[in-house]
């Protein structure tokens, strides 16, 4: 995909002079997965241009033409643009019609202002022809968005087509105890940007507090508005660095706009570092910070009393700092990556993995190769199976292990190393996809940084996120701290039952493979009933004293109501868990098994035992709440709804061989069939590019 960005004419693409559009344009390209395929145009009479790859677009101006149209046509006169894919345009609506008259491929409109102010898109005609014409519009906030719908019906817009993605910045690691007693306010010093309602409230909070300074950094030419105070300090217009490292220090800072900010880059920026914001409740500012203070009033008086409480209360300034910094998101990798998104969804066919294509996996997902073999039959090894079994090149990589063996006075954790080493691992290999299964200390600039690269990212994730499920709030975080970052989410629990939203979310079973589930038991005449192993202490291998399992009380009542059943059972009663081929061997005395999950039943979530259990030719008991009766009948699985019917259905099989027997190969046989590792893992692969394969999943409604 080749695409040129056209910027204002006269948009200074400068070190020293950038605008809040190079800005964003500069930050989003360099982190873009297209980024080597991006050409940045522009006009600037400066020549200390800001990375990447731009051409200035040079001409002699004539008297009687407009420079911007000589502009925009030269810019259509370069190859670069000839043939490129995409031609996006920055806040220059009045482009689009000189465009298209000899550009036929797509175009992107960003508006970085109130649409209803400027040439191109101030009338209902002008935005009617955009709507029409322009492949997808992107606003820089939704205050922005809305306005370019006044007086527009939006009954036969195409959604598609409307976008926002707003400015970045980004994060860098903020010490709160080196926050000096620093009020700023940065931007145009005039009336629009109420420089004068903070002039006249600073000037009360220096003469009473004594220990505290004000920097103010911009100018204006054209209003002259003065104060002076011996602790206010006047800079006068700086670049965008000197901004960033001066905000570190800063502890207050404030935007006070009495006009319409579509955005606003000044709070943007302070949140990033840590500030305690205060804005005025205009335009699209209150999108800028979730955790800024707004004015209720915009005056002097209100403005002294926001500042005075935070001045006077320690806690409450370094609630606001953290919390501003903690609740940053807007980080230039995931604006870049919204965009990136929007650009690829214009052009799916271009990457979409057709069927029966070899790709690239990187699988990063904890292989417990510390363990000696004795935690080799679990998920990680079976969906590796899988991926490998559909004919993909996969490489593995075990981030607890390199985790814990990295671990040292310079990385206590071993995260560092972890970051290093995956990346590097990606870098050798270049894959296609990155699949994650509890990668849980992987950052999301690793993860931004295999996107960049042009990789789909998926993850997989096996533990329970039901509201009553065991670890919710934990596990609900680990979930979703990638999945703004990532293309889908593969859960072992209906993602549409849940209490919270998971972007591009998936239900998937835990998978069998047949080279793990090779037991009949059905085909024996076994030894013991139901066998039932509780797994907790999987990385010490033992029973730890004290620990206990809310499913022991269950299994209690259950054996005490059921004397004459020939229970098999480990992880309780001090008798130690069982791994490895161990457990196959004593799986295999026992014709029954039952699944039981922590907490209570959420749907379709089971632990990977189920697919123990089953896919080894056991009748399986499953709790009726599980809805596992979706996708099997009650002659291949059994389901009970209370501790009575389990004891009921127990005895029942027990005495009834034929039945029993029947009903434990027909379950295997259809486990083994559609929710094998190699059927998993093709339904991995096509909605994470989105194939849109007509071939239904068992477990798809």
């Amino acid at each position: 995909m080749n695409i040129s960005i056209l910027l204002p004419y006269k948009e200074n693409f400068t070190k020293k002079a950038a605008g809040a559009v190079s800005l964003f344009v500069n930050q989003t390209t360099k982190v873009s997965r297209y980024k080597k395929n991006i050409t940045v145009f522009g006009n600037t009479i400066f020549n200390d241009y800001l990375d990447g790859n731009y051409k200035n677009i040079n001409f002699d101006r004539k008297i009687f033409r407009s420079s911007s149209k000589m502009y925009v046509g030269n810019f259509l006169k370069d190859k670069t643009v000839i043939n490129s894919d995409i031609i996006e345009i920055h806040n220059r609506p009045n482009y689009l019609k000189i465009i298209i008259k000899k550009f036929k491929n797509k175009t992107f409109l960003y508006f970085h202002n109130d649409p209803l102010s400027m040439d191109g898109s101030s009338t209902i005609k002008d935005r009617l022809f955009l709507l029409k014409h322009v492949d997808r519009l992107i606003f820089n906030s939704e205050w922005s968005k809305k306005r370019f719908f006044v007086n527009l019906k939006e009954n036969n817009i195409d959604i598609k087509k409307i976008h926002v993605c707003y400015q970045s910045s980004n994060k860098t690691k903020i010490d709160f105890n080196k926050k000096e007693k620093i009020i700023s306010f940065i931007g145009k010093l005039n009336l629009a940007k109420g420089y004068d309602i903070f002039g006249n409230a600073i000037i009360k909070i220096l003469d009473k507090h004594k220990d505290w300074k004000a920097i103010v950094i911009g100018d204006e030419e054209r209003e002259k508005i003065n104060f002076q105070h011996e602790r206010l300090q006047i800079i006068g217009f700086m670049n965008n660095e000197y901004i960033l490292d001066l905000l570190k220090k800063v502890s207050i800072s404030v935007v006070c706009s009495r006009w319409d900010e579509p955005f606003g880059r000044a709070s943007l920026e302070a949140s990033s570092r840590g500030a305690a914001v205060i804005i005025s409740n205009n335009g699209g500012l209150p999108e800028t910070s979730n955790s800024a203070l707004i004015l209720k009033s915009l005056d002097k008086n209100e403005l002294i009393k926001v500042i005075s409480k935070l001045v006077n209360d320690k806690k409450r300034l370094l609630k606001y700092q953290k919390n501003n910094y903690a609740n940053f998101k807007l980080t230039h990798e995931f604006v870049a990556s919204l965009i990136d998104n929007i650009r690829y969804n214009v052009f799916p066919f271009l990457f979409n993995i057709r069927k029966n294509t070899v790709i690239k996996i990187l699988h990063i997902t904890n292989f417990n190769n510390r363990f000696d073999g004795r935690l080799h039959y679990n998920t990680s090894k079976r969906l590796n199976n899988g991926f490998i079994r559909q004919g993909h090149n996969v490489l593995a990589v075990s981030d607890r292990d390199i985790i814990h063996n990295n671990k040292k006075i310079i990385d206590i954790n071993g995260v560092k190393s972890l970051q290093v080493s995956v990346i590097n691992n990606f870098e050798n290999f270049k894959p296609d996809l990155v699949v994650l299964g509890h990668a849980d200390l992987l950052k999301p600039e690793t993860i931004n940084y295999f996107k960049s690269n042009n990789a789909k990212v998926a993850q997989w994730f096996l533990d329970p996120v039901g509201e009553n499920s065991p670890d919710y709030e934990k596990n609900k975080r680990r979930i979703l701290d990638k999945s703004e970052n990532i293309d889908a989410s593969f859960l072992t629990s209906d993602p549409k039952d849940l209490d919270f939203k998971i972007n591009n979310s998936y239900f998937i079973p835990n998978p069998s493979d047949p080279s793990f589930e090779t037991l009949k038991n059905y085909e024996n005449n076994c030894q013991k009933d139901l066998f039932f192993a509780l797994s907790h202490g999987v990385h010490r291998g033992t029973l730890k004293k004290g620990k206990f399992d809310d499913r022991e009380i269950f299994i209690n009542k259950l054996i005490h109501k059921n004397r004459n059943i020939n229970f098999d059972i480990y992880g309780m009663y001090k008798i130690e868990p069982i791994w490895g081929d161990r457990f196959i061997s004593l799986l295999s005395q026992s014709s029954m098994g039952l699944n039981l999950s922590r907490g209570k039943p959420v749907k379709y979530y089971s632990s990977d035992r189920i697919a123990q259990l089953m896919g080894n030719g056991l009748l399986t008991f499953v709790d009726t709440k599980t809805f596992f009766g979706d996708f099997f009948t009650n002659k291949e699985i059994i389901t009970y709804n209370d501790i009575n019917d389990l004891s009921y259905k127990i005895n029942k099989y027990k005495k009834n061989n034929t039945e029993r027997k029947t009903i434990a190969r027909n379950g295997r046989e259809k486990y083994m069939k559609y929710f094998n590792s190699s059927i998993v893992c093709d339904f991995i692969i096509n909605k994470t590019f989105d194939l849109g394969n007509k071939k239904r999943f068992l477990w798809e409604k």
